[in-house]
């Protein structure tokens, strides 16, 4: 996902720079989550907990570059984010997980929707692939069956 354009500018239509531009906030938002849901989850879960950040820090930071490459401002993270239940133990940590998974998932969906360059589509495929992995994961921590939705990213 980033390597440089072509000599003569972005290949990428603003629709797909705007799906990018949601892609980014959702990691970003990801990345604060991931950085709460470990103060209560218990210690066995803690390492994926981890892990999934790292996952989600790597991708911000593939699009962040990409964004800069095709000429975009990439845009910033928030200082928080509303979560949509009160996080106070291990079950709502997870299922603040299983949120933030899930709407990144959405944003990594619209961007393979949205863009016709063959790089991009490829790394958001492998976005929502490994994203749809993570989120199953936790779904299956919750109990939220099925634990791989059938279509994932789509509501």
């Amino acid at each position: 996902m980033t390597e440089p354009p072509p000599p003569g500018g972005p290949t990428i239509d603003k629709t797909a720079m705007a799906a990018l531009q949601n892609a980014l906030a959702a990691e970003h938002a990801a990345v604060w989550c991931y950085t709460l849901i470990p103060a209560f989850l218990p210690p066995d879960q803690i390492k994926q907990a981890d892990a999934d950040a790292d996952a989600h820090r790597k991708l911000r930071g593939a699009v962040e570059q990409t964004l800069s490459l095709y000429g975009a401002q990439p845009v910033s993270a928030q200082p928080a984010y509303h979560t949509p239940q009160p996080v106070v133990d291990g079950p709502s940590a997870a299922a603040l997980a299983v949120v933030a998974e899930t709407d990144a998932l959405t944003a990594w969906l619209s961007v393979v929707e949205h863009t016709t360059d063959r790089q991009v589509r490829q790394a958001s495929l492998s976005a929502l692939t490994s994203g749809t992995l993570r989120c199953a994961r936790w779904r299956v921590v919750v109990r939220t069956p099925p634990a791989i939705p059938i279509f994932p990213g789509r509501p």
